[in-house]
């Protein structure tokens, strides 16, 4: 069984996500296979150099905070570097599920975009984690991120009351750690995991 955890920016799929971790299933991150992507493949580096210029890489290593300047002021920006990153990002997914799955009966994606990157129909079901967005802001204010870059980001997702009507389960995030984790074991009794 494949599932996908989603969420816009703030709302707790990276709690959610260790849940399923603490219970020992596997959980693969899509930010995390991405970072490695655009740090260890030379066709990304080449490709990232030549549209955002060489100030993308500092000691061979990417300038993230130099990208996200550029891409979350600019969508075409954004646009070209999600056309670079997103079918790779994919291809590695779907052979990490792949591989999983031969020694586990259930693999888990955390990942924001699932919807904005068409990911939706490699997976059995979806989860999608809500909360309301002055807490969603709240939470990233608290780790160090900008009202300003909140704001950026989150124009760059899919509405939640979009994605509202695509995910299989919908698990509000507005109250307590505890709340989102017996949330988290309902979907497991639910989907006859426990």
């Amino acid at each position: 069984m494949k599932i996908a955890i989603t969420g816009n920016i703030g709302s707790g799929k990276s709690t959610f996500s260790k849940f399923a971790e603490d219970a020992k299933y596997p959980v693969l991150k899509a930010d995390d296979i991405s970072k490695t992507i655009l740090e260890n493949d030379e066709k990304v580096h080449a490709l990232v150099i030549k549209e955002f210029g060489d100030k993308s890489f500092k000691n061979k290593k990417p300038d993230t905070s130099y990208l996200a300047k550029i891409v979350f002021i600019d969508p075409v920006k954004l646009q070209i570097l999600e056309s670079i990153l997103h079918p790779r990002v994919i291809d590695s997914i779907d052979k990490s599920i792949s591989e999983l799955q031969k020694t586990n009966k259930i693999v888990f994606l955390e990942a924001a975009l699932v919807y904005e990157a068409d990911m939706e129909k490699m997976f059995d079901y979806v989860i999608l984690i809500t909360a309301q967005r002055e807490l969603r802001l709240a939470r990233k204010i608290s780790s160090g991120i900008s009202e300003a870059d909140f704001c950026k980001r989150e124009a760059n997702q899919i509405p939640e009351e979009e994605k509202k009507k695509r995910a299989d389960f919908i698990f509000s995030n507005d109250t307590s750690i505890e709340d989102l984790k017996s949330k988290f074991n309902l979907l497991l009794i639910t989907l006859g995991i426990i």
